[in-house]
């Protein structure tokens, strides 16, 4: 049974001490309450009073700020000289800004070609990005930049005076063509100069794009030794000599002025002067080192040699297409150039188009969407578009995108299939054929809303399509192979030398055991390691040099 207790009995049970507590605590509560009514009160009175600051930055910058002889008061002069330099000033950062993204783009090609290979040359191939960075710079600094841009003219979108004005010229058909350039070795000399320094920055970015290229292709075999000496070739001879020819003031761009066809040979952010030189100089390599150790069976059939990390390389083709904006939209030198908006809006939907036409074709043609081919896919329509990207409507670069995505599936499987060249990233296809493409296409797609005075020559750039002459066409064709037969002859010949030299390939037992530990002294995943005493130390901490599963030599891996 139940009983219950009177509810005054239960309040008298209830300590005195406890109720004066209660008492106390609702006395702090009103208390805290009406502070912060009072607070609230007064921050919505705030905007009633008068400050002295300036919120939406209408005082700011006034004649105040103008350098003049008399402060505030400046003349009609000090005002026009304060303008020209804010708007070299606005320059100045955008091509700094975009050589920043450019740069970035290192990170890029360090993680597609890493994720693309396999994981036991891991280390090795993202120690050649890193050093090509470094190497290639030093190069570039010391004699590359000289020989492509020492005969470029006055920098007059950077503010600069007649500085690099040295070029070698020999006097063919009576017309003069500058053929290298010959001054700003080591930055030195009146080339100690803002607009010089700001120029080489941005070309600096470029080469090293260049030279990034073949480390994809010849990854997984290439000899630490030859790549090294291959940076040096790279940036202080090949790149320089054909960047010369035609942002540099050199024979190919005078076509126009010289010889009256269209602009000259018309490449605005480097679809054959870095992407080109790089794909021709990897198919080069491919050729002269041949594929990996077990790419090809004895009777021709090909093995596939799936990437370690497919995330990975993903993630480094994004980053590839947000540098890609510092590359065609920086190459205005300008960012008082509004034409920025069209080229950073071509370049965009040009890698879409790349993508999406590379998946179709994978699909048709394989039965499934390849994520390595879309990947590429939106590369190739970024390479297609570097040259053409400020000439070209915005459905043009639609075009251009999806037929360089086409030509890289077309292009990964010609080469590997039928050329049977090894190429573990598909470079030659991406870089290669479509710097090609992309060159090509500003003689059919230029649409003459762009370009007059480049080159020397007042008119803009046209192509056939939109009413031009095949003059421009022709201007392009000669350009693009000019690149395919200086190029591919310089690193065949550097790559057949280096080999006699040095050597271009590790030995085949190194080659199967993963070039990681033999080449650049530690492992990028230790804990795969078949071995426990391979721990990712150094190679010269090792006991011995790594071996083969026992029982198994190099020859029977092959089988």
């Amino acid at each position: 049974m139940i009983q219950t207790v009177p509810t005054e009995m239960c309040v008298s049970r209830v300590p005195h001490r406890f109720l004066t507590i209660l008492a106390k605590s609702e006395d702090t509560v009103r208390a805290s309450l009406t502070t912060i009514f009072l607070l609230l009160l007064l921050l919505a009175s705030l905007p009633l009073v008068v400050l002295a600051g300036d919120p939406t930055g209408a005082t700011s910058g006034t004649a105040a700020n103008v350098t003049a002889v008399a402060a505030g008061e400046p003349t009609t002069a000090e005002v026009a000289n304060d303008v020209g330099k804010t708007k070299i000033a606005i320059n100045y950062v955008w091509v700094l800004v975009a050589a920043f993204l450019v740069m970035f783009m290192q990170a890029g090609f360090a993680l597609a070609e890493t994720g693309f290979t396999r994981a036991k040359n891991a280390a090795h191939t993202m120690a050649m990005n890193l050093m090509c960075y470094p190497l290639g710079m030093l190069g570039f600094w010391i004699c590359g930049f000289a020989l492509m841009m020492g005969g470029y003219g006055a920098i007059a979108l950077l503010g600069g005076g007649a500085v690099l004005t040295e070029p070698l010229s020999i006097d063919v058909f009576g017309k003069t063509l500058n053929i290298i350039g010959t001054k700003g070795f080591f930055l030195s000399g009146d080339t100690y100069d803002v607009s010089v320094f700001g120029l080489f920055i941005f070309m600096v970015v470029f080469l090293d794009t260049a030279v990034t290229i073949p480390t994809g292709t010849l990854a997984e075999r290439w000899k630490w030794g030859s790549f090294l000496i291959f940076c040096l070739f790279m940036s202080m001879f090949a790149f320089p000599v054909f960047g010369n020819w035609v942002w540099g003031g050199g024979w190919l761009a005078q076509l126009g002025s010289q010889f009256g066809l269209g602009n000259g040979h018309v490449d605005f952010a480097g679809s054959s002067v870095v992407h080109m030189v790089g794909g021709v100089a990897a198919l080069a390599g491919a050729i002269v080192l041949g594929p990996r150790i077990g790419k090809y069976t004895k009777d021709g059939k090909v093995n596939a040699m799936p990437g370690h990390n497919i995330p990975m390389a993903i993630l480094g083709v994004f980053i590839l297409a947000f540098g890609w904006f510092g590359f065609n939209a920086g190459s205005t030198l300008a960012g008082t150039d509004f034409r920025i908006s069209v080229i950073a809006v071509n370049t965009m939907l040009a890698s879409a188009a790349g993508a999406v036409a590379a998946m179709i074709v994978a699909m048709f043609w394989f039965g499934k969407p390849d994520i390595t081919l879309m990947a590429n896919g939106m590369l190739a329509g970024l390479v297609a578009i570097t040259a053409p990207c400020a000439f070209v409507t915005s459905v043009g670069a639609v075009i251009i995108g999806t037929i360089g995505g086409v030509l890289l599936v077309v292009g990964v499987y010609v080469v590997e299939h039928k050329l049977k060249l090894d190429d573990p990233v598909g470079a030659i296809s991406v870089h290669g054929i479509n710097g090609a493409w992309g060159v090509l296409s500003v003689g059919l797609f230029a649409d003459g809303t762009y370009g007059a005075g480049l080159n020397g020559v007042a008119t803009p750039v046209v192509g056939l399509l939109y009413g031009g002459s095949a003059s421009q066409l022709y201007a392009q064709m000669i350009g693009t192979l000019t690149c395919l037969l200086f190029t591919f002859v310089s690193f065949f010949a550097f790559f057949k030398v280096v080999g006699l030299l040095v050597g271009n390939r590790v030995s085949a037992q190194v080659e199967i055991e993963g070039l990681d530990l033999h080449e650049v002294g530690v492992l990028a995943y230790p804990e795969m390691s078949r071995s426990p005493s391979l721990s990712g130390a150094p190679a010269y901490l090792q006991e011995g040099p790594m071996r083969p599963e026992k029982g198994r030599t190099p020859e029977a891996s092959l089988a």
